[in-house]
């Protein structure tokens, strides 16, 4: 027979064990929760940083030179990409020809899509820039129905027409309108659909010619950048960028080097923050907060810059935020419904 005291110390002993596994449980819930709030904190502050720099250098700086831009910001990502992979810190997959020659068609719309990215913030502001993207939801709901054969329901629909009625009034309304930015915005909606209905055909077939039979989102960003340099500088002699390049003052300003290659940084962040942040919580959640993430974006974009504006223009910016949140909403019952 066992003593009274040892049946005391055992049943404090079980109490303990379980205190402790609660504590760790607990800690651990913490943990993650504080990882989903930090890599949230990380893809805002890296998507609204990259915007708004690019913004001051195309205009504040009033640099004339989008594609050159997009190519030193694609170079700084080529460079720190291969660092890390070099050290084993990140693994990615080898440039074959075979990849490159199936991801080429790909490469080639994203890279028009930077391109006119660029020509569009020089001339737009942020906030109508912003508004104006809802209608590459509206491209790509079609594309995916045509192509796919993909429905969607009446709330998605509902969304997307309030968007193109927001970015249609934000256009009448806007006191800084420009033609030829709209323009180029315009075609960079149709090449940011045309990105993501491509890439889901194309994903597929790359991933049948890497060697590990799968393609992350480290080596999307090496394939994409390293195969937009030499397209790039194609297209700088297209557009004469380099008569601008070689007699403008700006490059030898050090502080203007500094923003460049603080963009350069700010676009890979936003690369390695959304697969993070992706991790840590999941697609709903992280279109959602996309959405969200607009709303300070358009309000900063004012501000910073001295946007002019009038009630009925911010009207139309805040209804065409409150309709892409309604957008990303509207997706996820859709998703949890299918």
């Amino acid at each position: 027979m066992k003593p009274l005291g040892s049946e005391e110390t055992d049943l404090e002993d079980g109490k303990l064990e379980k205190d402790r596994e609660k504590s760790v449980r607990s800690n651990r819930v913490v943990r993650i929760h504080n990882q989903a709030l930090l890599s949230g904190f990380a893809y805002c502050i890296s998507s609204c940083s990259m915007i708004l720099v690019n913004k001051f250098v195309l205009s504040s700086y009033d640099f004339n030179a989008g594609i050159s831009l997009m190519i030193y910001q694609n170079l700084v990502s080529v460079i720190v990409v291969t660092v890390l992979s070099f050290f084993g810190l990140i693994t990615t997959e080898p440039l074959t020809w075979k990849l490159i020659k199936v991801w080429l068609p790909v490469n080639v719309i994203f890279v028009g899509m930077l391109v006119t990215s660029m020509f569009s913030l020089k001339y737009i502001n942020v906030a109508m820039v912003t508004v104006l993207k809802n209608v590459t939801n509206v491209i790509t709901a079609v594309g995916e129905m045509y192509l796919f054969n993909k429905h969607h329901d009446n709330r998605v629909w509902a969304a997307l027409f309030l968007m193109i009625i927001s970015a249609i009034s934000g256009g009448i309304t806007d006191l800084s309108f420009n033609g030829i930015g709209y323009t180029w915005q315009i075609i960079n909606c149709f090449l940011t659909a045309s990105y993501s209905l491509t890439l889901r055909r194309v994903m597929d077939t790359a991933k049948q010619v890497t060697k590990s039979g799968n393609l992350n989102e480290f080596s999307m960003v090496l394939l994409n950048n390293t195969l937009s340099l030499p397209l790039g500088v194609i297209l700088m002699f297209v557009f004469n960028e380099v008569d601008y390049l070689s007699t403008t003052p700006l490059l030898r300003l050090p502080t203007f080097w500094l923003v460049m290659t603080l963009s350069g940084f700010l676009g890979l962040a936003i690369s390695f923050s959304s697969m993070w942040f992706l991790h840590q919580t999941g697609a709903t959640t992280y279109s959602l907060v996309g959405s969200l993430n607009k709303i300070p974006l358009s309000v900063a974009g004012i501000v910073l810059f001295h946007v002019p504006t009038s009630l009925e223009n911010s009207a139309s910016i805040f209804f065409g935020l409150v309709a892409g949140v309604f957008f990303a909403k509207a997706k996820m019952r859709e998703r949890s419904q299918s």
